[in-house]
């Protein structure tokens, strides 16, 4: 499962770009990684890992602006079209999982 973390945040006051840094570098801190400017994308193998990332992003808030936070299935994921320019490229793959026995 994914985990997007999508904001728009003011940055047009010296506060409000801090706020809009820690939030960001807090997202990078957990695991988070940029998909596009303002979008970030972790990947959780449970739910029970989702709802604890989820609990840390609620931590992370900033006080001003939007944030959205949307869960999507690998298969849905793997729907997803990304174009560079009028190319197009694949999807990123889940990262390998460590599988003990």
């Amino acid at each position: 499962m994914w985990l997007f973390a999508m904001f728009d945040l003011p940055v047009d006051k010296p506060e409000l770009r801090r706020e809009y840094a820690q939030f960001r570098a807090a997202l990078l801190k957990q695991g988070f990684t940029m998909l596009q400017y303002s979008v970030y994308v972790h990947y959780v193998a449970s739910e029970d890992s989702e709802e604890a990332l989820r609990r840390k992003v609620h931590g992370a808030l900033p006080s001003h602006g939007q944030v959205r936070i949307v869960s999507v299935t690998d298969r849905q994921f793997e729907k997803m079209e990304v174009y560079v320019g009028k190319k197009r490229k694949p999807a990123e793959d889940p990262p390998m999982q460590l599988g003990l026995f």
